[in-house]
């Protein structure tokens, strides 16, 4: 449910194919996202799952499924 919404999210959002992205996937490099890029996804994941992600929690996000997981253990 997680990486289904957060491919939507990527996809609207973003302009990226929400099938293409996989949990291996890097935010940087990968996805090539900048510091700008990492802001306003955070704040579309925040709205969207009604979370908060705080900036240390961030640093240890290196890839779609980090993110994924985040997201879960929040929602519950």
């Amino acid at each position: 449910m997680v990486l289904a919404r957060l491919r939507e999210l990527l996809e609207s959002d973003f302009g990226i194919d929400g099938a293409a992205v996989t949990p291996e996937l890097t935010l940087y490099g990968d996805l090539e996202f900048d510091e700008i890029e990492i802001y306003d996804l955070v704040m579309s994941v925040e709205d969207d799952f009604g979370i908060e992600l705080p900036d240390e929690a961030l640093e240890d996000m290196k890839t779609v499924g980090d993110l994924v997981s985040y997201v879960a253990k929040s929602i519950g």
